[in-house]
């Protein structure tokens, strides 16, 4: 049978359902569209306003604004070092599944992966995404090449934001990350209480595995570990360090030969990506639960190094806020609003066994 449409000259107030019956469609998707939420056609997001609009619900007005025009979302770029690193993997994942999350912004997040450790590479990419898409987030090296493609970007007016590592005296808008010199000077102390009467000893060892002091993520914590050791703990010597471009095979090869070289090695810094390399060259010396080991990035490796006491602690960041962030900043550009309004300041968190999330 028919239903007959409600008559908009009834004195009774039209209501949610009289719209859905109108238009066609679910009082879901009226809600939706009356308050402006994504996952509806915008041909059935016309219908829905036209009928509020019939049945006075929606003045005229209100009407002409809701159906014009909305602007395009803005296209947004995030490039991540290809490779085996776990935390960046997980990065890329989280820009894959979490699109819902950024449509209140009104954007649009990819994730390019590229070359890892290769600054002619990472500044071809700028270059080439910066040409299709309305800003770029990416892990930066530390290189001329990578400056000066940041630069032309930033004379195309294409905004740049650095994340997890930055680059210094460049045009890009904003660093997101940690302040990873404090995060080197956490990861000594943590080593240092950790080894105990120890760390007053000129006997002790202590050594750094680094992805690659490209990256001044990694030679900040570097440097903010090598500081607090000379500061508090002048007796242990801190070992060269050594990079493992975040490689599990060959993080293992660098902590074998440490641990042939130095029988009293009391502590590893993993700096960059790769622990469970360094976890396995501990276990088959029968030291994973000698030598202190910390790290950073709270993966599914890393989660079970830490179960198995392999592991004492890893520093980390939450990646989902992370882009969550750099979506903000964008979207504070496009709008006119300072780049940081808004954006919480990335703190790091120290997991250990006993409060695993």
């Amino acid at each position: 049978m028919t239903q007959n449409p409600p008559n908009p000259s009834s004195p009774r107030s039209p209501r949610i359902p009289d719209i859905a019956q109108l238009s066609g469609v679910s009082t879901a998707t009226v809600d939706r569209v009356l308050n402006q939420r994504s996952g509806v056609r915008n041909a059935t997001a016309q219908r829905v306003l036209q009928a509020a609009a019939t049945l006075g619900y929606l003045p005229q007005a209100e009407l002409h604004a809701a159906l014009q025009p909305q602007p395009q979302p803005l296209r947004l770029m995030v490039l991540i070092p290809e490779g085996s690193n776990r935390f960046l993997q997980m990065l890329g994942d989280v820009i894959g599944y979490a699109q819902d999350h950024w449509a209140p912004f009104n954007v649009r997040c990819q994730a390019a992966y590229i070359e890892s450790f290769n600054p002619d590479a990472l500044a071809k990419a700028l270059l080439h995404y910066g040409k299709r898409c309305d800003g770029i987030a990416f892990m930066a090296l530390e290189h001329p090449v990578v400056r000066e493609a940041v630069a032309q970007l930033a004379e195309q007016g294409v905004p740049t934001v650095t994340l997890i590592s930055d680059l210094s005296n460049s045009r890009r808008v904003a660093y997101v990350g940690l302040d990873n010199r404090a995060a080197g000077r956490t990861a000594a102390y943590l080593i240092a209480r950790f080894m105990g009467p120890l760390a007053h000893s000129r006997k002790a060892h202590v050594a750094m595995i680094v992805g690659s002091l490209r990256y001044r993520a990694h030679e900040e914590r570097e440097a903010g570990f090598l500081h607090l050791f000379e500061e508090q703990f002048p007796l242990v010597q801190v070992v060269g360090v050594r990079e493992g471009q975040d490689d599990a095979e060959r993080n293992y090869r660098q902590a074998r030969a440490l641990l042939e070289q130095h029988d009293d090695l009391a502590g590893i810094y993993n700096i960059g990506g790769g622990a469970e390399g360094i976890g396995r060259a501990l276990k088959e010396a029968g030291a994973d639960r000698k030598i202190v080991f910390i790290g950073h990035g709270l993966t599914p490796d890393t989660r079970a190094l830490l179960i198995d006491g392999t592991m004492d602690a890893v520093i980390t960041q939450n990646p989902q806020g992370a882009v969550m962030n750099c979506v903000r900043i964008f979207a504070n550009l496009r709008d006119g609003r300072e780049p940081t309004s808004g954006v919480e300041t990335t703190r790091s968190q120290v997991i250990f066994r006993e409060n695993l999330p």
